[in-house]
């Protein structure tokens, strides 16, 4: 039995290409004493992995190339060598583009398979959900009753960006890429106003959707929302930085410009801040129990884009810089 992996074959210029990955087939790994042998369900792939291919200082180490990438995974322990969970336990941790690993747990907590599926786990109640979570209660202090904004509405952190909001009565927008995305925040989450960014002039629709400002801005995307958002801000408004996808695969040499109306922040003393969800450890842990208790009511609903196979991890990746993915994007790699 071989264990199939995808590795870092080149670091791309630009847009990233299969080319830049690379199917490989190694051998069964064994645990070794202290270790355990994880047959991985699902894998994650999201924006932020694009910056790891990269080699540049970051929070996190660059993808070496010749080296399977990593991911967050959730899977079965198959084989147990006293390493830190037993045989059949469910966990859910960093792991890697591959069939099988080993691991000493270290970083991987055990999941209820019962409570929730498994791909969740990587999803609503895993690192999207709790930056949604983070970035609107840690960092944004969103407030009952506020006007809340969130560019790539419909995506994997979006979407529960948004419902959040409507959970604490707020009054919440969002753009997306397709019609249907739109149609989906409006008719399915509840949000109060939508649009897509393609196809609208993005400052006319952003005022349109918050006729009484933005007191909150969940930051996904970048580019022209942003410069449109900033204009609509109201005064003492806070803006969350959680990504700029628009910006991922832009040449190092070709940049675009940033925001033309930064002075706004100035005169309305808005507070703009960057954040990664993992220094809100104890957020985190909470959004666990907050968001299982919100899905179990009927508060929250999650759509998902699943490919099948290790293989097609790649392209699952690429699908989501260009926003073909719907929802969160995940990799089903086996039934275990």
């Amino acid at each position: 039995m071989s264990n199939k992996q995808i590795l870092l074959n080149s670091r791309p210029d630009g847009w990233v290409s299969p080319d830049n990955f690379k199917l490989a087939d190694a051998a069964m790994p064994e645990p070794a004493k202290g270790e355990m042998l994880l047959e991985i369900a699902y894998m994650s792939v999201d924006p932020y992995m694009r910056g790891r291919m990269n080699d540049v200082k970051s929070y996190v180490p660059p993808f070496q190339i010749g080296e399977p990438l990593q991911a967050g995974v959730v899977g079965k322990v198959i084989e147990s060598n006293d390493g830190k969970f037993p045989e059949g336990t469910y966990v859910v941790g960093m792991g890697l583009w591959a069939n099988y690993m080993t691991t000493t747990g270290e970083g991987f907590q055990p999941v209820d398979p019962d409570l929730a599926p498994l791909s969740y786990y990587l999803g609503i109640l895993g690192m999207p959900g709790m930056t949604a979570y983070v970035g609107l209660k840690g960092v944004a202090e969103l407030q009952e009753g506020e006007q809340l904004f969130v560019s790539a509405a419909s995506g994997a952190v979006g979407q529960v960006v948004g419902q959040i909001g409507k959970n604490m009565g707020c009054h919440v927008a969002g753009s997306a890429g397709t019609d249907d995305k739109v149609a989906y925040l409006k008719d399915e989450l509840g949000f109060d106003a939508a649009f897509n960014y393609k196809t609208e002039d993005v400052y006319k629709a952003v005022r349109a959707a918050n006729p009484k400002g933005i007191d909150v801005y969940f930051e996904n995307v970048g580019g022209p929302v942003l410069e449109a958002v900033i204009n609509s801000l109201n005064f003492n408004a806070r803006v969350a930085l959680c990504g700029m996808i628009s910006m991922y695969n832009a040449k190092l040499s070709e940049l675009p410009p940033g925001p033309r109306n930064m002075a706004v922040l100035v005169g309305r003393s808005v507070r703009m801040q960057g954040f990664i969800v993992s220094n809100y450890p104890d957020l985190c842990r909470e959004w666990v129990g907050v968001g299982a208790g919100w899905l179990g009511e009927g508060k929250l609903k999650y759509r998902e884009s699943v490919a099948e196979g290790v293989e097609n991890a790649p392209q699952a990746f690429i699908d989501v810089l260009k926003g073909n993915n719907f929802g969160k994007q995940v990799v089903k790699l086996s039934d275990a």
